[in-house]
């Protein structure tokens, strides 16, 4: 999910068990953007939920209810908030993401932005179709998803070193056996 769409995000949203055959997913349908739309048709979409995201949005679910105290946190309200209950801005976002970097260690440039093309980028080197990355991150198009999201993970080509091993390995062999 886009920030701008994780931010509007309410529990009427978010299906934590499988109902029907439905796996837990997210409902991607909102954004912070003018009139709430998302950003492209495609940017509508429903997400499963890995079984870690479940269980994380679980136990968040009991905190926002722990820590209501009056406020108004019901199954419509939003999941993602400050401390008090107030919706997430840009600020608040950047904040608090940047105090996790800080405190896993990593170089502060990194931003939210950066987890999509994470994500993506691993997707597609786990081998899952770039159709389906696109799919997945409500681009309208996959040439998005190839040209600006995707980042090689493995930039060492090995294909070229490895053919030319095996051929000059089979030449060795032919000149060992005429020998």
């Amino acid at each position: 999910m886009r920030t701008e769409e994780a931010r509007p995000l309410t529990w009427d949203h978010v299906y934590l068990a499988t109902e029907n055959g439905v796996p837990p997913h997210v409902a991607v349908w909102r954004s912070v953007r003018r009139h709430g739309e998302t950003k492209t048709r495609k940017s509508r979409r429903a997400i499963a939920l890995p079984k870690q995201v479940v269980e994380v949005l679980e136990e968040h679910l009991r905190w926002q209810e722990r820590e209501s105290h009056g406020i108004e946190w019901s199954p419509a309200g939003r999941v993602f908030t400050t401390r008090s209950g107030e919706p997430l801005d840009a600020v608040n976002v950047r904040r608090d993401f940047r105090a996790i970097v800080k405190k896993a260690g990593l170089e502060p440039e990194w931003t939210p932005r950066e987890l999509r093309h994470s994500f993506v980028s691993l997707l597609s080197d786990h081998g899952i179709p770039l159709e389906r990355i696109a799919m997945l991150v409500g681009h309208s198009s996959q040439a998005t998803t190839e040209a600006v999201y995707r980042k090689q993970l493995r930039p060492v080509i090995t294909q070229g070193a490895e053919a030319m091993d095996e051929i000059f390995r089979f030449e060795a062999l032919r000149r060992d056996s005429e020998a």
